[in-house]
């Protein structure tokens, strides 16, 4: 069965991409980062391609200089962000898109932001989540925001050891379901995402 998400993180270095590894790697899917700023030559696309045995990544809409926000990095190299050109590439496949940061993350000057165009995309989203004092915060208004848009949230999955009063009220308080949690590993390779990808893969 075909399935397409979007990936978004409750903030900035929370998992995202490893999240998104396991995925695309569980659904042997086709993976898009539409924005990448910063790091061109360790990309997200990069390491997604070196994790994963049975994923097409595709080429970046932007590919950015500078490691900040997308705006100020377009403005830096000369570009605007514009929305048409995050459009959604057609594939046959499963799809993977992973988001830059979080979902207010502006993309322009004029207040375009990553969850407009996940809106634009109609993709169903799944939230990563990462333990650290203030992540119920965090988790819940990604949660409100991606609601108060209309966007279908699929569930959440959280990076780090097990949680309970925090993951409980956060699923509480949300009404979302929990996709799985993946543990945080020393070495990311194709088996760590191999066998995670085995282990949520019913959940998707």
């Amino acid at each position: 069965m075909v399935k397409q998400f979007a990936i978004t993180g409750i903030g900035t270095d929370v998992g995202k991409t490893v999240v998104s590894s396991i995925v695309a790697e569980a659904l042997k899917a086709t993976y898009w980062k539409p924005v990448q700023a910063g790091d061109l030559d360790k990309s997200d696309s990069i390491k997604v391609e070196s994790y994963t045995s049975n994923v097409k990544v595709l080429e970046e809409a932007y590919r950015l200089s500078e490691p900040m926000s997308p705006h100020a990095a377009a403005e830096i190299d000369g570009m605007t962000i514009s929305l048409a050109k995050l459009k959604l590439p057609q594939v046959d496949s499963s799809f993977i898109v992973e988001g830059a940061g979080g979902l207010m993350v502006p993309l322009d000057n004029d207040g375009l932001t990553f969850a407009d165009a996940i809106v634009s995309w109609g993709l169903p989203t799944i939230i990563v989540s990462r333990h650290y004092l203030g992540s119920i915060n965090h988790s819940l208004l990604t949660a409100e925001v991606l609601k108060s848009k209309g966007i279908k949230i699929a569930g959440f999955v959280f990076v780090g050891d097990e949680n309970k009063a925090t993951e409980s009220i956060i699923l509480k308080h949300t009404g979302i379901r929990m996709i799985g949690r993946i543990p945080i590993s020393e070495k990311l390779d194709k088996n760590f995402i191999a066998s995670q990808a085995e282990k949520i893969r019913s959940q998707l």
